[in-house]
């Protein structure tokens, strides 16, 4: 259960998960066996809590206390929750856009590639498979909107490379509205000397056919109805200007542009991505009705 513990100084050493730690301590410093990331905002709390993660602690203003009682009521776990005055808060920097809540959450212990793509083949039965493999992206507020796009448009999961940033990072947790933990993922490739050949080893061995979405002279037009034939597929989006390495693009089985008009040669990889899932995932029903959460 939630243990209320009202703060007045944000130099409290218990609180350094929000206030002094960085991205990498908070990965390896804290916690060296699974890590720690923050979650910003009651929605993003909300749903990494139905996801089963485990929650370390939660910080907010006091004003926030009542409004979140019934999502902290949920909690069995003994946690503390350190309520401070809203004047201190404001003094975190960017509190203004974490909606009024922060929590702490152990990082779950990401799957080997080859078991996870296993698990997502076997979870779709008969029906078709479609992942997507981040190369290189640097930019956390891509990663966030390419798995909110992903667990829109009905993507089964993430394989992020060797040289892709984390999706745990506040900012791409954050920008992915929380469903970076509705969306099964893992890294794929050991370094990134080694990539992108193990990767694309471990997914020809699964069974998958490789998409390089990418301008080559050769590239097949996104809707090209064969693609939709494809039964396990894998959809390789490359890092932000550059694109995706000429050595993922060769290795690749086959490489796929959008076709578009008044000389534009690319979208955003983020807005790339939502077109490509689109056109290549199962679609869902329309008959689906919005489902507001405790903090829609």
């Amino acid at each position: 259960m939630a243990d209320i513990l009202r703060i007045d100084d944000l130099a409290d050493s218990r609180l350094d998960a929000y206030t002094r730690l960085t991205e990498r301590e908070l990965r390896s410093v804290l916690e060296p066996e699974k890590g720690i990331f923050i979650a910003e905002s009651a929605k993003v709390i909300e749903r990494a809590l139905d996801a089963g993660l485990t929650p370390v602690s939660f910080l907010m203003g006091e004003r926030w206390l009542d409004q979140l009682a019934p999502l902290l009521a949920t909690i069995e776990e003994d946690v503390p929750v350190f309520v401070a005055p809203m004047e201190l808060m404001e003094q975190l920097t960017g509190f203004t856009v974490t909606r009024g809540a922060l929590a702490a959450f152990r990082r779950p212990p990401l799957v080997e590639p080859t078991t996870f793509l296993e698990g997502l083949c076997k979870a779709a039965g008969e029906h078709p498979v479609r992942v997507c493999v981040l190369e290189g992206i640097v930019d956390h507020t891509n990663v966030g909107a390419i798995f909110r796009s992903a667990a829109a448009l009905n993507v089964d999961g993430i394989l992020v490379s060797p040289t892709c940033c984390d999706p745990l990072y506040r900012r791409a947790v954050r920008v992915s509205m929380g469903t970076v933990f509705q969306v099964p993922w893992t890294r794929i490739g050991k370094t990134a000397r080694t990539w992108p050949a193990d990767g694309l080893d471990v997914l020809h061995r699964s069974g998958f056919t490789c998409a390089a979405m990418a301008l080559t002279d050769d590239s097949r037009s996104l809707d090209d109805p064969a693609l939709l034939d494809i039964d396990r597929l894998a959809i390789f989006m490359g890092t932000e200007g550059a694109g995706l390495t000429a050595r993922t693009v060769s290795g690749c089985d086959v490489a796929v542009r959008i076709p578009m008009a008044h000389g534009v040669d690319s979208l955003n990889v983020a807005a790339a991505s939502a077109v490509a899932f689109w056109q290549l995932c199962p679609h869902a029903s329309n008959s689906y009705h919005y489902r507001p959460g405790m903090f829609s």
